[in-house]
């Protein structure tokens, strides 16, 4: 994938324009585009999931691209089982999931239905 790099509007004209008495430190970037934490696509570490892919001993290598759906995929995993077991968190008012909230969760829903029995 190609990264797109936009112009900085406020980095047009010198250097020394409305620089003030900013060091030279200061206004040194690194190089290549700033990622913001929140603008991340994936919030999992990549190379802790690469590490575990390549614990099966199935697998020798792992492309940047099949480490990154697979973290994607499980970031949507877990985020759909917290909200369902979330349900269950509510309906007994609270806010914290419990484990017997992801129970629940994976016994009332078919798409769980392999997870079974994982919790005990």
């Amino acid at each position: 994938m190609a990264a797109v790099v936009e112009s900085d509007p406020d980095r047009c004209g010198s250097e020394e324009e409305g620089r003030g008495n900013d060091t030279e430190e200061e206004n040194i970037q690194p190089p290549g585009p700033i990622v913001a934490p929140q603008n991340r696509l994936v919030k999992l570490p990549l190379s802790r999931i690469k590490a575990l892919m390549k614990a099966d001993p199935d697998v020798s290598l792992a492309s940047q691209e099949s480490v990154f759906i697979i973290a994607k995929a499980t970031e949507l995993f877990v985020e759909m089982i917290a909200k369902d077991a979330l349900v269950y968190a509510q309906q007994g008012k609270r806010k914290t999931l419990q484990r017997k909230d992801l129970d629940n969760a994976i016994e009332a829903i078919d798409e769980f239905a392999f997870l079974e029995g994982t919790l005990d």
